[in-house]
């Protein structure tokens, strides 16, 4: 089997500019944000990414990485518009294609199928049909004749993820109750990128308990980083929650001075370990309370 292990920088070096990126996770839950973190150091440029927004769309935001954003939300959860995002959209910074949550699944779904467009009634008799450029409708070809939103496939070139086990072949474990999504951004992409929490042997992921946690085959996983803590300031149940305090100082930090401080201390920094002693440590990441919803 391939062996898929490569650091956070062989991940970024795969990527281009101009890419279209999903990122997977939910507002402040379960984003891979050391490999964010990671692309703000590079070069990259371009972007055209689809999310369920938190602090990765924020932060390449304002790192100045994004010219296309397509979303349903961009919230911190706690937060509930994120501020990088507000500063982003207020100043006309990039392009935007805002859609119904239901709507970005439905076009994941329809990618990972391989499939052109998937009709749904997400949107109907809403606003988001008029002012969403480019949605198309399409009628039943069957005896009912009802017209339906004709979703597009959201295409991606490359999708970033973030788990809580993995193995060096690409299993991967979700074992917190929020996996939404990631299955959908992970069959949409031509190359998929996994950080985690712990790399195990596939002796251990690959049993009959841990198996109904797997949420896409290993065939779609291109690399693997294990990344302890990589999905900081965001949850990662079981193992941490919603770093409060750190999201609370880092969505107050959208003035260019702030935001600069912020990337000197959090961003910029030689190694992800770097940034967990920034951060707070170890012990205290790992005391951080899961989120009740």
């Amino acid at each position: 089997m391939i062996d898929k292990r490569m650091p956070l920088e062989d991940m970024v070096a795969q990527l281009r500019d101009g890419m279209t990126i999903g990122i997977g996770g939910w507002g402040a839950r379960r984003k891979p944000m050391a490999l964010i973190r990671a692309i703000l150091r590079s070069s990259l440029k371009d972007l055209t990414v689809i999310s369920y927004g938190g602090p990765d769309v924020g932060m390449l935001l304002s790192a100045g990485k994004i010219k296309k954003l397509v979303f349903g939300f961009v919230s911190l959860d706690l937060i509930p518009l994120e501020p990088h995002f507000k500063a982003a959209r207020q100043a006309g910074n990039f392009e935007v294609w805002e859609v119904d949550e239901g709507m970005v699944q439905w076009g994941l779904r329809a990618a990972a199928a391989r499939l052109p467009f998937l009709p749904t009634r997400v949107g109907l008799a809403s606003d988001i049909v008029r002012r969403a450029a480019g949605l198309k409708m399409i009628k039943s070809p069957y005896a009912d004749g009802e017209e339906f939103v004709a979703m597009p496939a959201l295409r991606l070139d490359a999708a970033l993820l973030h788990v809580n086990e993995a193995d060096s072949v690409g299993n991967t474990v979700i074992l917190s109750p929020d996996p939404f999504f990631d299955d959908l951004f992970g069959r949409a992409a031509d190359r998929t990128f996994v950080t985690c929490e712990r790399l195990v042997a596939t002796a251990e992921i690959c049993t009959a308990e841990r198996a109904r946690y797997n949420p896409f085959e290993r065939s779609v996983v291109t690399g693997v980083a294990c990344v302890p803590y990589g999905a900081h300031p965001t949850a990662n149940g079981p193992d941490y929650g919603i770093d409060v305090a750190h999201l609370t100082a880092y969505g107050a930090a959208t003035a260019p001075e702030a935001w600069a401080d912020y990337r000197a201390r959090y961003v910029d920094v030689p190694t992800h370990e770097a940034y967990v002693a920034a951060a707070g440590g170890a012990s205290h990441l790992a005391s951080i309370p899961l989120p009740v919803f």
